[in-house]
């Protein structure tokens, strides 16, 4: 790797710093535009606020398989 001098690297330093703050920007506003939130200060992405419901037909297929799924479960072992 050629040696290079301390300003050269800082300069360097400077503009991939300067690349990454616009990059970052661009990333956070194309997340925005897909609805998925900004970004924090710390570049990590903000969770959306959205809780996420079921409806009751939903809630009610899952028991229902759940159950299912127990007795299986406790005739299998009742048995033994």
């Amino acid at each position: 790797m050629p040696r290079h001098d301390r300003s050269t690297l800082e300069m360097a330093l400077v503009g991939f710093e300067a690349q990454h703050a616009q990059l970052t920007t661009k990333i956070a506003e194309l997340r925005r535009q897909l609805g998925k939130g900004g970004t924090k200060a710390g570049g990590s992405t903000l969770v959306s606020g959205k809780k996420r419901t079921m409806s009751a037909a939903a809630r009610k297929s899952i028991s229902d398989a759940q159950k299912k799924r127990w007795r299986e479960y406790h005739k299998a072992h009742a048995a033994k």
